[in-house]
């Protein structure tokens, strides 16, 4: 599914750029905030139910892993979309709820799906530094797209089969995801209890 108006380009260019700021921006932020962090730091947690700063990132690091093959089928040109990738209706619906939910200005929380869900055991030190790892590759996918390739494509989500959205969604909410959880795990290394165990 490609196009020749230049407006589409375009956007999948700004978004491609935007995208690969970001992503570069938090991994920079990661290093700088949380790099010398010591392995029970990063897996400290202030209560069973919330995430460790190591979890955020193993969060990121499982979720984002899973748009890989669908990067490198669009790269090489397959861009054929099923039966309910074109038809359904609910595409627009769901990107604009990711972009809105995966906001770090939205408050709300959101529980994620079983799949996606970060490691409950210790999580090794070397995190961050996989995450960086991490954010590079998935700046080299996003890059790798073809500029001709249209923007409104519709992708299903490999977290969830019956969800489906627009690409355009997709490197919106990537980058939103990823300060989200960014932002989650300052909160967690501001807690008086972590400031006391860190002293």
């Amino acid at each position: 599914m490609t196009r020749d108006r230049p407006s589409d380009e375009h956007r999948l260019a700004g978004r491609v750029s935007t995208l690969t700021s970001t992503l570069s921006q938090v991994s920079d932020d990661a290093t700088r905030v949380f790099g010398a962090l010591t392995v029970d730091e990063l897996n400290w947690t202030p209560e069973p139910q919330r995430w460790s700063v190591a979890q955020c990132f193993d969060h990121l690091i499982t979720t984002h892993s899973k748009y890989f093959p669908i990067f490198a089928r669009l790269a090489a040109g397959d861009v054929r979309m099923s039966w309910w990738e074109r038809y359904s209706p609910f595409s627009g619906f769901f990107g604009r709820l990711f972009v809105s939910t995966l906001d770090p200005a939205n408050p709300t929380k959101r529980r994620t799906t079983t799949n996606a869900m970060p490691s409950s055991s210790g999580i090794a030190g070397d995190i961050i530094e996989r995450f960086a790892a991490h954010q590079a590759e998935t700046i080299a996918h996003v890059q790798r797209l073809p500029p001709t390739l249209d923007p409104d494509v519709v992708i299903t989500s490999p977290l969830l089969s019956i969800v489906t959205y627009r690409l355009d969604d997709v490197l919106v909410f990537l980058g939103l995801h990823c300060r989200r959880h960014f932002e989650q795990a300052r909160r967690v290394t501001q807690t008086q209890e972590f400031r006391q165990r860190a002293r």
